[in-house]
């Protein structure tokens, strides 16, 4: 199987990307078995590439994951990342902010948790939400209490959001973090769907919660907010992916690849030893072998 997704789904800078011509369903040749095959063969080169990173140690991975609710960001990140040391991957999952978060401008919280050098963080969720959730609902910018009505929430604090955004992580990647944004793209009805699956079977009861309701609601506001931001952040230094949903083996293979993709950019190389700790290891193995 010779598949390779990485391409197919980038947004470029200063594209004129509109959502709407997105597929949500992937129509290729790949079928499901194939992609469940070749998913547990580019897990096992993840796998080897997070520990070429961990030891490299010059460099870190960032990844974050958007999308509408149901889309499969959670189930997403337990088969792509299941076989990859712990040590060196860390999943942060991004709430509604606390009142600590809300003294501080809108990406501090985001700098905590960001991967150190040699390993890969995954924002589930991300400072993305203060140009999506908070675009939607401009009320709850009055939380941060730097605002006292919506209406300052004009077009001209939104280029301000999405500016101190492309700056935050231009940041980030001249200083060694390499960033992927994958947006999992699923059609309203593939929602409704996976909704009615979490009310109808009981051991999904748990996922289900009655404000996913009420958000659908605002679908097309949420679609217009996710095309904005895409086209105002998606940068070659920190790339937007748009990835079809609606089938789960599908986003998966095509979220693993682009992530083998960006590592293999990265040239990480395994440490080399000094003549001095080549022969501090000879010696060593020369005391093993030669216990008693």
């Amino acid at each position: 199987m010779d598949y390779n997704f990485s391409d197919d789904f980038l947004i470029k800078e200063n594209s004129k990307f509109e959502i709407g011509k997105h597929e949500t369903k992937y129509k290729g040749k790949i079928n499901k078995d194939e992609a469940k095959q070749l998913l547990e063969i580019e897990k096992e080169k993840l796998r080897l590439l997070q520990e070429k990173l961990y030891a490299d140690g010059s460099q870190s991975l960032l990844i974050v994951l958007q999308a509408m609710d149901a889309a499969g960001k959670d189930s997403l990140i337990e088969h792509v990342f299941g076989g990859v040391n712990p040590q060196g991957c860390e999943v942060t999952s991004f709430k509604t902010p606390s009142s600590k978060d809300y003294s501080h401008d809108f990406i501090w919280r985001h700098y905590l948790a960001l991967p150190a050098k040699g390993k890969i963080g995954i924002f589930n969720r991300s400072h993305y939400e203060s140009v999506l959730v908070c675009k939607v609902h401009p009320e709850y910018n009055l939380s941060e209490k730097t605002w006292t009505d919506v209406k300052q929430f004009d077009d001209k604090f939104w280029e301000n959001r999405y500016e101190s955004i492309r700056n935050f992580e231009k940041h980030l990647a001249n200083n060694g973090t390499k960033i992927i944004k994958i947006f999992l793209n699923v059609s309203k009805e593939e929602q409704k769907e996976r909704f009615l699956d979490r009310i109808n079977e009981e051991d999904k009861n748990w996922k289900f919660a009655e404000g996913d309701i009420t958000e659908r609601g605002f679908w097309d506001d949420y679609q217009k907010a996710y095309e904005k931001a895409i086209k105002e952040t998606s940068t070659d230094s920190a790339p937007w992916f748009v990835i079809p949903a609606d089938q789960k083996w599908f986003s998966r293979v095509a979220a693993i690849q682009i992530i083998i993709d960006k590592l293999e950019e990265m040239d990480l190389q395994f440490p080399e030893l000094s003549g001095k700790e080549k022969k501090a290891l000879a010696e060593s193995k020369n005391k093993l072998e030669n216990e008693k």
